[in-house]
Formats: C-alpha cells, structure tokens, sequence
C-alpha cells in the first residue's frame, strides 16, 4: 500500500497569499518598507507573481486590515499573551496578527484562519517553536475576542498616540475621534471621468458624488472595469480631485504643474484645454505619468527634474502653477494604512522646508496675475495653512483669493475661515460607511500682484 502523500505548505489553498501578506506586514513594521513599493514596481514582493487574482485580492486586504486595525490587535493579543507577542520570530507576531484579522474582521471561517496561522509559523524555523502558542492564542481569540474589540471601540487604539494628539489640539477631540473611525474602514474607489459622471456611475454600479467623482464599491483590478481601456477615467480620490477645479477657466492657459506623478491632477489640466509642462524628480513616476496619459489620449509637456531646480524656458510667464507637495500624508491613511506606522512627528518639520521652497519657485515661475493653487493631502497645519501664512509673509506680492462654497459642490464644509479648502475623512457622511468620507486635503488659491 502507497504511503500517504501529504500536502506541501505551498499546496495549501490560501497559504501562499498568507506567506506573502506575513512578509509584506514585516516589510512595513520591521524594516519601514511602504506599502507601494513592496506592491508595485521594480522592488515588488517577487511572490505576488505566482498569486492568482483572487489570492492577490485577499493578501492586500489582509495587511490592509492589519495595519488599519493594529493598535486594537496589540491589545487583544496582549490580553492572551502572558509573557507578550514574541519577539524572536517576526514569523509568529505576523501569524497572530493575520489569523486574528480574519476572525474578528473578516469573512473567513474560524477554523481556517487558525489552521493557516499555524501552518505559517510551522514553516518558519525561528517562529515553528510557537506553533503551539499561536494555535492557542487564536483559539481563544475566537471564542473571546469580539467583546475585547468591543471594549476599546471608542479608544482610537489604532491611531498613533502623536496623531491623536495633534489632531485633537487642531481640530478638537470630537473631530479627531470622528476621522479615527472614519479611517478604520476600508474606502471605496473612487474615479475621475472625462464627462457624463452620471453614466459612467450607472456604468460602474457606483454613485456619484456632489463633485462629480464617481464612487463604487467594486474590487479587483481595475484595468478590468469598463472605460479603462477607453481611457474613459482615472482613479482619483474625490478630495484629491478639488484643487486642480480652483484655477477656473483653463482653455490655451499655459500651466506648470510641480510634483506632478502619478498625474491624476495633470491629467484634471490637460482635460480643461491647459498647456501643462508636468515636473516630477522621479523618473519611473514619470513615466508612469506618461503611461497614464497616453491611455487618456491626453497631453503635457513632461519632465524629470527636482522642482525646486526645474529651469523654465521663460520663469515668470505661467498662467498657473499647482504645487502638490510632498508631504506626511497623513490624511491618506485611509487609502494607504501604512502611513500611520512608518511617519514619525519629526517627518513634517523636514517636509515644511521642502514646500516652502517649492512655493517661492511656483511664485518665481507665475506671470503677474496668475493663480497658483497649493495643495497637500496631509491633515498637519504646518503642511497647510502655516506654509501658506508662512509664504505670504515672505512674499508681499501673492494673495489668498478666498474660495467659495459653489466652487466645491456648494460643500461649505470644506472651507475654512480663510477661504482655503480642508476636508477630513470624516466628512462626506454616508449610511454605509464604505461609501463615506474623503481624503484629508488641504488646497489654498493665491494670486501674483500686478
């Protein structure tokens, strides 16, 4: 009689997307490795090769989970762990966490999610000693860890305690405990169209916003969704989608925009009739940047250049300048949960510098009454309304021009005092709350004197 043949890890449905999404999470929490660059790219995880669709689908979902749950996950798991999480196995730490994401916040059976942690640990040869621990850990997290979650609800355990504090001392306490939840939900997709939002959002099963972004909770790849290959639209948070709308008419206007990758903005300008020259420092942003329009049948004038450098065939003669800086990003974190894990407070003092620069230089490149409009998609004022207080007190010859309600979709929530734009993820209030919120942006309008 044949001796019985057993299953290699590998062969395990599911395990391979468990092994992946176990090195992806100690990319970001051992080694502070973003989440972009372990995904897509050249420095991509080589295993996301071998994953089908659907196996790819769940590991993103997977760490994403994880990284948007993880300050409640730490507290479960320290109820259950006498002596800790171990920390002589990163293998074992990611098995407890992904086999704890699945039972409390995911449609996975139980007994799969414990069976798969385990197996991950087993393969491991510093974490295989724990393989005992976490098959008890997680047992008991499925009996006993949905009133621990429940305990902590209101706690915002998984936001970063520096955060927290900024956030609370900015924008209040109430406030800041609203965009807490709203960013521990996985957001929706959000798309930009050439025209007719109202169809492509029938043609999507979506919705479409105030603004005319088109929302839809459909998943997977989205070159497989009507329109892309058209180059009817591009992905674009709906937030993200408002700073380049502030410059008004831009029919035959000549517009630079700096840090212009991937070019969801580049391609709002192009779109308008904009002459855009589009500078970015990275060159497979860029051309990444051009990939993008070319599907779009739309054009710019691109470089590779540092900003701040970028020498313009004629400084001073730009109708418009954009300047989407570089910043903390802290109110993408909904979209991208790593961010909350890898900047740290010291991050946006160094980041302040570099968009102070950037605005003198879009100044220097504007003509006498051009417009240039600012923007970061970070929730810290030293990034937003302190750099441009910062600027015009340096520069006497720009001023705010204030932007109104009807410029944003009649949203006078997105306005402040000044006349600048600030959403939070907790605006857009939906009874799903997949369909709800924005990214945290901030966007100012200025003018060069005549």
């Amino acid at each position: 009689m044949p001796a019985p043949r057993f299953a290699q890890p590998s062969e395990v449905p599911g395990l391979a997307a468990r092994r992946v999404a176990a090195d992806i999470l100690d990319g970001v929490l051992g080694k502070r490795r973003t989440l972009d660059e372990q995904l897509e790219g050249p420095a991509a995880h080589p295993g996301l090769k071998t994953l089908a669709d659907r196996d790819r689908a769940l590991m993103r979902r997977l760490v994403a989970t994880i990284l948007r749950r993880l300050g409640t996950l730490d507290h479960v798991l320290a109820r259950m762990l006498d002596r800790g999480v171990p920390t002589d196995a990163p293998r074992a730490r990611s098995a407890l966490l992904i086999g704890a994401a699945q039972i409390l916040w995911m449609d996975v059976p139980d007994h799969a999610a414990v069976d798969l942690s385990v197996r991950l640990v087993q393969s491991d040869r510093r974490g295989a000693k724990y393989t005992g621990l976490v098959n008890a850990v997680l047992r008991r997290c499925a009996r006993e860890g949905q009133p621990l979650v429940d305990e902590v609800a209101g706690q915002a355990l998984d936001v970063p305690q520096w955060l927290m504090a900024r956030w609370s001392a900015h924008y209040g306490e109430d406030a800041a405990r609203a965009i807490a939840v709203a960013i521990s939900h996985e957001p929706s997709l959000d798309i930009t169209v050439k025209s007719d939002p109202a169809h492509w959002a029938g043609r999507l099963y979506g919705e479409m916003l105030p603004t005319g972004t088109v929302r839809t909770l459909l998943q997977g790849s989205v070159k497989m969704l009507p329109g892309f290959d058209d180059g009817q639209w591009w992905v674009q948070d709906a937030a993200a989608a408002l700073p380049a709308r502030l410059f008004g008419d831009l029919a035959g206007k000549a517009v630079a925009d700096l840090c212009a990758a991937p070019g969801g903005k580049t391609a709002q300008l192009a779109q308008a009739g904009a002459r855009v020259s589009a500078i970015d420092r990275s060159p497979a942003r860029v051309a990444r940047l051009r990939e993008n329009l070319a599907r779009l049948s739309l054009e710019a004038e691109t470089s590779v250049a540092d900003a701040t450098e970028w020498r313009a065939d004629a400084p001073g003669s730009f109708d418009g300048v954009l300047v989407d800086a570089p910043c903390a990003s802290t109110g993408t974190i909904r979209r991208h949960p790593d961010v909350a894990w890898l900047k740290q407070e010291a991050d946006i003092g160094a980041l302040a510098a570099v968009q102070n620069r950037l605005l003198h230089k879009a100044a220097a490149l504007l003509r006498p009454g051009g417009t240039l409009v600012y923007c970061t998609c970070s929730l810290e004022p030293e990034e937003g309304e302190q750099a441009i207080a910062k600027l015009l007190a340096e520069e006497p010859g720009m001023r705010r021009v204030p932007v109104a309600p009807d410029e944003v979709a009649g949203l006078a929530e997105f306005i402040t005092p000044e006349g600048d734009v600030r959403t939070l993820p907790s605006h857009l209030p939906h009874a799903d709350p997949r369909l709800a919120g924005v990214d945290g942006f901030y966007a100012a309008r200025l003018t060069k004197s005549l």
